[in-house]
Parts: C-alpha cells; structure tokens; sequence
C-alpha cells in the first residue's frame, strides 16, 4: 500500500469504533494512568486524528501508542469487534516510517540482533559474566533502581540460564502420520532450555516423532509490533521453510499466534494443548504431585490463541495436583515482548499486583506459557524474596513423568 491508501485504511478502521467504553475496565494502562489517551478509544481517536491529517505524529502521540501493550484485552471486549491489534500494528508501521533513518536503522539492528541465534549466545556470555564478575552485585548495592531502562536490562541478564541442549537425530521409534517440528523461538534458547529440553523429552516419551529444524529462526512477533512488518513476514517466510512437511509445535503461546497468522504455517500447534488432548500410551505414567501450583495465563494464550485452559487441561493429568489460577489472569503482567525493556516503569507497575497476588498463594511453583511472561514474573519473584519456580508447565509434566 501507498502512504495515501494506508491511512485511508487505517482511519476506516479506526471508524469501526463507537466510543462506547466497554474496553476501557479491560485495559491495563487505562486502569493504571486514568487517562482517556492511555485508553483503546483514545488510541483509537489519535490514530484516525492522524490518518485524516488533523494531528501530527507528535511525540507525545506517539507515546501514548508505544504504551499500548497490545494484550488485546480489549478486542475481546469489543461489541463492533474493531480489530485493535492489527490497528495498532498498522499505525505503528505508519508511523514508524515517517521517523529519522538513524532511527529506524538502529531499531532494526536492535531487534534483529534480539531475536537472533547469535543474540541469544550472547545474552548467555554476558549474563554469566555479569554474574560471575560480581558486576551484578555491584550494580545493585550502586542504586541501580534509579535509571529504570538499565534496571531492565540488569533484570534479565541475570536470568539468562545456559543454551540447551539439542538432541542431533529423532528418535529411532517413529510415529506414523504425524511429523512434528519445534519451534524454539529466540528468547526462550537463552531464557527457558529446560523447557525446550522437556519438550523433546515429554514429546518422544509419548511416542512422537519431533525434530528441530536448524534453519528456523524468531518468529517475527517483536518486529511487528514495533513497526517492523516487512522483517517479520520475512521470518515468517524463512520459518514456512524450515517447517516444510513439518506440523510445527512452539512452547511460547505469542509465538504461536504469530506462526498461526501465516498461513503455510496456520496450523502451528500449542505444545500444552496438543498434550492435553492426545492419548498417551498406558505405559506412560506421571508421579503425583500433592501440593498447590499457580497457573499465569499470558495474554497471548487468552486473547490471541482463545485457548485459556491449555496449561490447565495438560497440568490436569499429573495426579493430586491442585491448580490455582493467578488472580487477575485477564490482565496484562507487562511483559508484552520488549515492552519490559521499553516501557520498564509502566512494566513493574502492571507487574507488581501479579507478584502481591503471588505472595498471598503462598506456593512455590508457577507455571506460565510465554517466555517473556515468565522472564518478567521470575524477576518480579526473586526481587520480592519469594522462594518461588517459575517453569513452563511442560516442565513439571517432565519431572513428573520421569519420577
């Protein structure tokens, strides 16, 4: 599309809304800041303001539209189902274009060395030198608190495990008719190996045949929602490839909504959702679990897969377990990808009545579906001395199973 015929679709787009306000109770920066700009109708209002020319993309507008998380709590609270996400998407690549090269050169280097292989090695080398240099130590008796986006970047460096360990060849015991591929992501290589390594465990202990494509990469959901679609079709493309004759399977609930939106890959799988609904062999059993587990809902599960039970339905299995929902489930903890880089004040805000809602469980495992989420609350976690895991919940089917 032409500049002239992309803020014609996004000012009727944005005239699909009525103003009535049902989203407004839904949207975790309303709810926060009390402004009507910080609101889905209000970012509605600046976006059609624009696209018809009556307001510059000022810095301030822009903001406002950075702020959203795109949790989509409001779509689904839509009456005139205005489809928001894809709005704000669109907007922002709009919007994106029009700003200095310098900048959008910078972003793309950012974000491409983000969701690299390379990017997620690296994270791994500096967060253990981080670590093991006593830096980490020192930065925090340093007050660093006080300058949020280091603060952020201080939070995740420290949770940076080790990359996992992939099996070279399927299993010699192959399952006739279906052919999995799983999808690693690019954060989760750093954030979560144990998922990815119980996810290949679980996945053959059932029977299944689940390979790892190599040529794979991220699946495109950062660079979208930061302007950048043209580099997210293009993982999108790469993926459709390496996933050739391959149902793909991903662990990160954002990133099978995203892989879902393509179609040669519209039948991307949530491992928690094909687990739970296959038969499993009678030889496989899981050992009982008699304690209490909290169960985090990402806003990707709920709002863009519509599948908020998936965790639930596969932790169901395990004998004796007692699941308990987070409190608050429908509202964003303020991950929302690089939102917790970018926005970090905004972020612990929305991320802190999530750990008070932790803390008066009193359990000690969490699960949650997306890696980002669960990045975001084990720091939220370790930061409020709660002696608490947060695991994807594949992993606790894993231990289980292998007890």
């Amino acid at each position: 599309m032409n500049p002239v015929d992309i803020s014609r679709h996004l000012a009727q787009t944005a005239d699909r809304c009525v103003r009535c306000g049902l989203c407004l109770p839904h949207c975790p920066t309303y709810r926060e800041a009390r402004q009507e700009a910080e609101s889905p109708r209000g970012r509605i209002a600046l976006i059609q303001g624009w696209a018809e020319g009556e307001l510059d993309a000022s810095p301030r507008l822009l903001l406002h539209l950075d702020n959203c998380l795109e949790c989509l709590a409001c779509e689904r609270a839509c009456p005139t189902l205005v489809p928001f996400g894809d709005l704000m998407d669109k907007a922002r690549a709009a919007t994106w274009r029009s700003a200095p090269a310098w900048r959008r050169i910078s972003r793309a280097a950012w974000l491409g060395a983000l969701a690299s292989r390379a990017g997620a090695t690296l994270a791994v080398g500096l967060g253990r030198l981080y670590r093991s240099s006593g830096l980490a130590r020192l930065t925090t008796w340093g007050g660093i608190h006080r300058w949020p986006s280091l603060a952020a970047l201080h939070r995740l460096a420290i949770q940076c495990e080790r990359l996992p360990r992939l099996p070279a060849s399927p299993p010699a015991r192959p399952a006739p008719g279906d052919r999995f591929g799983l999808f690693l992501g690019c954060i989760a290589r750093a954030a979560q190996p144990g998922a990815i390594e119980a996810s290949l465990r679980v996945m053959r202990g059932l029977g299944l045949t689940i390979r790892v494509p190599a040529d794979q990469t991220c699946c495109g959901a950062l660079h979208r929602h930061n302007g950048l679609p043209e580099g997210a079709d293009q993982r999108l493309r790469r993926n459709a490839k390496a996933f050739a004759g391959l149902t793909a399977v991903g662990l990160a609930s954002a990133c099978v909504a995203e892989l879902r939106g393509h179609p040669p890959l519209g039948a991307t799988q949530d491992l928690c959702r094909l687990l739970a609904d296959r038969d499993w062999p009678a030889t496989v059993r899981l050992a009982p679990l008699p304690q209490a587990v909290a169960v985090h809902v990402p806003c990707s599960q709920r709002n863009r897969l519509g599948d908020e039970d998936a965790a639930f339905a596969l932790l169901r299995r395990i004998p004796g377990i007692s699941l308990v929902p987070l409190p608050d489930n429908a509202f964003c903890c303020g991950a929302a990808g690089t939102y917790l880089l970018q926005r970090p004040v905004l972020s612990r805000a929305l991320l802190a009545p999530k750990i008070a809602s932790l803390a008066a469980l009193r359990t000690s495992i969490l699960v949650t579906t997306n890696t980002g989420c669960a990045l975001h609350l084990a720091a939220g976690a370790r930061e409020a001395g709660l002696e608490v895991e947060v695991l994807h919940p594949v992993e606790l089917i894993d231990r289980q199973m292998r007890s």
